[in-house]
Order: structure tokens, then C-alpha cells, then sequence
């Protein structure tokens, strides 16, 4: 069964919400492109009944319990994958804040590295300033049987890059006008590419950096480059609108996902990303523990006493 037809996941995508199908030309088009947000209106509606509403950010209790069902059918995708051979990108985007680690975390707790494989490249050394700007990418695309979450992707280009001017304005509209048909040649070669913007607003982005100042334990996730790009605010929106209108795609759309509430967008985005892959739960044989053999026995504790223990402080 796919995820439409299981009964177990309360969280999905609501056919009277799909979507939004791209309208006519002109700024309609363009508005299409920025509303392609994420709903899962039948969570909201039962997190209102049981007092969490939707305004309001998600309790922990009701988070962990709808979170452990969606892992679960992240397994069954895994096996899928695995089974089927078949290669999915998961392309994360987004403003600085805006939650990709925390969400990556959450799709990745409970499944293999093997199978799902997160991809963070540092800066590219100068040995990769000379090569084609996609490369460095591409020897990180899936095998068969692999699912690869980009955190950051070739979209830097885009957005930090042509912000802070790490390449030149005609370098950033050669990858806008190239980058749809370099995406519609991967999904041709039967790569599934998802594409998905976590978007923050300003004030809960400036909330998390002071927070973040104010926690040694976050300090390290502060970079030059966040506060560089909080002053930014509009430039790095003029970046995100210039992306979405070039390269939302009818072959590799982008989903927007809002994530001033952290933990209602970890559950949307494991959600969608569920919809848009049509697996199915493949049946194994059920596993039984053998006898341990007691030929050869002995004392294998006592014969690890005399070495060095760590001390039990906890």
C-alpha cells in the first residue's frame, strides 16, 4: 500500500489542498510559483480537537507521536528504494534558520545511512572553482537504492552565492536559465528530484539567532555568514523570487514549506516528501533468533575484568 491508502498515517497531504496548479502568465504565474505551500489539514483539525491548535506551536507529545508514524513509513520507503533500485534527490533550500538540519535529523534518525545519504559541501577549493559549477554535485548523485538529501545544493548559486557575490551576475542567469534543463535531463535518466524551500519569517529568524548568541551549546551554528545574511533580509528574497520564477519547473517543482513552527514543518515535509514517492511496504520473512551454540563456553566476563573500564559517572 502507498501512503494514501494506509490507515496508520494521520498525517498526509489533503486532496482538497493540493498543489496550487500553475496559473496563466504574468504576476499570476509568479504568485502560483510562491504558493505552492504545504497543508496538512486533517493533523490540524485533530490537533485542534485535542487542544493544540494549529496557530500555536505543535506540543511535544503530539510532534513525537505523529513523527514516530511518519519514520515508520520512512522505513517502508527505504526498503522500496532499496528493493526497487530506484534513485531519489531530496533538494533542501532555504534561509539560514529556517530548520534544514532539524528536519534532515528528523528523516534521518530512524533509517540506514546506507540508503539515505546527507550531502553538506563545504566551499568549493580552488581545484573546484575551475571545474564545471555542477560537478562537484553530481559525484554525489544516487546509485540505485539510494536516496541523497542535499542540505544545500547546486542552488547556492542562486541564493548565498549571488547575494554576497561569490559569482558574477552573468554566472547566476546562466545557472537559472541552464538548471531546469539539466533537472529535466536527471528526471529523464529516472532520478525522482524533489525540491523543497523551508521559509521563515523574519522574526522568528531573529528570535532563533539571539538565541543562538545566547547558548554556548548553538554558537557554533552562528557563522559570519548568518549575520551577514540577516542584514540581507531582502536581498536574499529577491534571490528566492528570481530562483522560484526560473526554475519551478513542471518536471521538478519546488514546495514551500513554512517553518516558524519547527516541528509542524518537519512533520509536512516528511509528509509531502511521502506523497511524491509511490512505495510500497515490501513484505519480508519473518526474522527468528537461532539457539546460541554453547559449545566452546566459558567465562567471558571475568576474562575482561583486569582491563580498563570507564568510570560510571551517570
Amino acid at each position: 500500500m502507498t501512503i494514501a491508502d494506509r490507515q496508520s498515517v494521520e498525517l498526509r497531504i489533503d486532496s482538497n489542498h493540493a498543489p496550487f496548479k500553475r496559473p496563466g502568465t504574468g504576476s499570476d504565474k509568479k504568485l502560483g510559483s510562491l504558493l505552492r505551500i504545504l497543508r496538512t489539514p486533517t493533523a490540524q483539525r485533530k490537533a485542534s480537537m485535542s487542544g493544540n491548535d494549529p496557530t500555536e506551536k505543535l506540543k511535544r507529545k503530539a510532534y513525537e507521536e505523529e513523527l514516530r508514524k511518519l519514520q515508520e513509513e520512512l522505513c517502508y520507503l527505504q526498503d522500496w528504494v532499496r528493493t526497487s533500485g530506484e534513485r531519489v534527490i531530496v533538494v533542501l533550500e532555504g534561509r539560514d534558520a529556517a530548520g534544514k538540519g532539524g528536519t534532515i535529523k528528523a528523516i534521518t534518525e530512524r533509517v540506514s545511512p546506507r540508503v539515505f545519504r546527507v550531502v553538506a559541501l563545504p566551499a568549493p577549493s580552488d581545484r573546484e572553482k575551475s571545474e564545471l559549477y555542477i560537478q562537484r554535485y553530481v559525484e554525489h548523485f544516487p546509485a540505485g537504492g539510494e536516496i541523497v538529501i542535499f542540505d544545500r545544493s547546486w542552488y547556492n548559486r542562486a541564493g548565498v552565492e549571488y547575494v554576497m557575490g561569490f559569482c558574477t551576475p552573468e554566472q547566476h542567469q546562466r545557472f537559472l536559465e541552464l538548471c531546469p534543463l539539466v533537472e529535466k535531463h536527471l528526471i529523464g535518466a529516472g532520478i525522482r528530484l524533489l525540491k523543497i524551500w523551508l521559509e521563515v519569517g523574519q522574526e522568528e529568524q531573529e528570535r532563533r539567532f539571539k538565541a543562538r548568541i545566547a547558548d554556548p551549546i548553538r554558537q557554533w551554528k552562528l557563522s559570519p555568514m548568518d549575520v551577514e545574511s540577516y542584514r540581507r533580509w531582502y536581498e536574499y528574497s529577491r534571490a528566492r523570487d528570481a530562483m522560484f520564477e526560473h526554475t519551478d519547473s513542471p518536471e521538478a517543482p519546488w514546495y514551500i514549506v513554512h517553518s516558524d513552527d519547527k516541528k509542524r514543518a518537519r512533520l509536512n515535509c516528511i509528509a509531502h516528501i511521502l506523497s511524491l514517492i509511490p512505495y510500497k511496504k515490501v513484505d519480508h520473512a519473518e526474522v527468528k533468533l537461532p539457539a546460541r551454540s554453547e559449545k566452546k563456553q566459558y567465562d567471558d566476563q571475568a576474562s575482561i575484568a583486569g582491563r580498563r573500564l570507564v568510570m560510571q559517572r551517570y
